[in-house]
């Protein structure tokens, strides 16, 4: 790690670039069955950066583009398998992290990128580093935020009561759908539910999934979510749930950490949230100390949401400074 820096909000000001439209557009046929949503912004000729959406299963939504200054950034957005405007929607059929991996790099290659910038947040962050482990030569910069290491300790954390223990009104609504015999693995519990071919059913308990993870993602929560969409809620539900299920698809437990060897010189951000109660700090600690050319900022005042005005600063302010230092 090159160093540490505990950031407070220092911008007063709205932090963000002026929203900006897409000037491509388009279905990107990934086989297996898959059309995936591919958009560019900004400048044609800038500084690639492809920009991880989390969950999995969140899908892109224009203001991610607003991290980025239009004229010094070639911006691309994407909706990964199975959720956004990617289709089929809400799909887990050749929808594992390998397969994103793949998609990533077909996607680089149909935009004629030899390297880019890889911008991801909580599961984009896991998805963004696993892809820079497997191709470290197509990637020029990491800028993660809320990081997510894909182990078992924090799934425990999240669905086996460790955040539950801070938000007990909220986990007992988590967990009221649950019969009290299932409770001691409800990520399997849960499953069984999402996928039970009764629409009705997995629409209701996606909400409850989704509603967990919405209450707990700002830092000024009071433990409640407003009512989510239920074709949004089923596809993100669907999906967390099935890679979660399956351990990410990784080889073994831990695997991110101890292969940060092979990405040890690539240049990276980790802003994270001091209170973030779904990606808890220690993760992004550890992978800082695995990580020499990365630099841990950990954020007062701040929880796990992108949109945290603290977050939102520290972003801004990387995304700007990387533009300014290095070369398109």
């Amino acid at each position: 790690m090159d160093r540490y820096i505990d950031h407070t909000q220092r911008r007063e000001a709205d932090p963000l670039h002026p929203p900006v439209e897409p000037f491509d557009q388009r279905m990107l046929d990934v086989g297996d069955g898959h059309l995936i949503y591919v958009e560019q912004s900004g400048n044609p000729d800038g500084r690639p950066v492809v920009v991880l959406h989390g969950g999995p299963g969140g899908g892109c939504s224009p203001g991610m583009r607003r991290y980025f200054d239009a004229e010094a950034y070639r911006i691309i957005l994407f909706d990964q398998r199975g959720c956004g405007r990617s289709r089929p929607h809400a799909s887990v059929d050749y929808n594992t992290t390998w397969h994103l991996v793949a998609d990533i790099e077909r996607i680089r290659e149909a935009l004629d990128i030899p390297a880019w910038c890889v911008f991801g947040g909580s599961w984009g962050a896991t998805l963004a580093l696993i892809y820079a482990q497997a191709h470290p030569e197509r990637v020029a910069h990491l800028i993660l935020r809320g990081v997510f290491l894909m182990t078992r300790a924090e799934l425990d954390w999240f669905y086996g009561g460790g955040a539950g223990r801070f938000w007990p009104d909220t986990w007992q609504r988590f967990i009221d759908p649950i019969p009290e015999e299932e409770r001691s693995d409800l990520i399997r519990a849960y499953n069984k539910r999402l996928f039970s071919g009764d629409h009705d059913e997995e629409i209701r308990h996606a909400r409850a999934w989704s509603a967990w993870e919405n209450a707990l993602a700002s830092i000024t929560s009071n433990g409640n979510s407003g009512p989510c969409p239920g074709s949004y809620a089923r596809a993100f539900a669907r999906l967390e749930n099935h890679y979660f299920i399956n351990q990410g698809f990784l080889d073994f437990d831990g695997q991110i950490l101890a292969r940060m060897d092979r990405i040890a010189h690539v240049p990276g951000v980790i802003v994270q949230g001091r209170y973030d109660m779904i990606c808890p700090p220690e993760s992004a600690w550890k992978l800082a100390q695995r990580w020499p050319a990365a630099e841990l900022r950990l954020v007062r005042d701040a929880g796990h949401a992108l949109s945290e005005p603290a977050i939102t600063a520290e972003l801004a302010r990387a995304m700007d400074r990387i533009a300014r230092e290095t070369p398109p």
